[in-house]
């Protein structure tokens, strides 16, 4: 017993039909893409910003301890002022682990002010909000436009 095919139930898609998939999917790749990386950088802006805050209550918290940023303060609660040593933020990098986005750091400190900063690295170096800044009294700063990059 022979057991023909009948080709003319066979259905499959065509060249036509597997080109235009391709282009609608091409299409959506390109309008998702920009928008999923613009996202990945708010959020790293984001986990950055979360730091810089963290640090700055570190600082508030040494302040109320020893009554000034910019010293460490002996075992008697006497500022030690023949070796002050300038106080380092507990956090150095953002995110904590992993591949760096920012640098954390503490810059202009004096007794009674500071100004912390997070400078972009790697991937996030072209960023448009450029380096992130946060001071003792709460002012916000950054390389770009300070509300779009501090309120996002």
């Amino acid at each position: 017993m022979k057991i023909k095919a009948d080709l003319s139930k066979l259905r499959g898609f065509t060249l036509i039909e597997l080109m235009v998939a391709i282009v609608i999917i091409g299409i959506l790749a390109a309008v998702a893409l920009p928008s999923y990386q613009n996202h990945v950088r708010q959020s790293n802006r984001a986990i950055a910003k979360a730091i810089l805050h963290e640090n700055a209550q570190f600082m508030e918290q040494f302040y109320t301890a020893n009554n000034q940023y910019d010293a460490t303060v002996g075992g008697d609660g006497i500022v030690n002022t023949v070796d002050d040593v300038a106080v380092a933020p507990p956090i150095t990098q953002s995110p904590r682990t992993g591949v760096v986005q920012y640098a954390i750091s503490l810059q202009a400190v004096t007794n009674t002010t500071f100004t912390l900063q997070a400078v972009p690295q790697g991937s996030m170096a072209g960023d448009i909000c450029g380096t992130l800044t946060l001071t003792n009294t709460g002012v916000q700063g950054a390389g770009g436009d300070v509300a779009s990059c501090w309120n996002r």
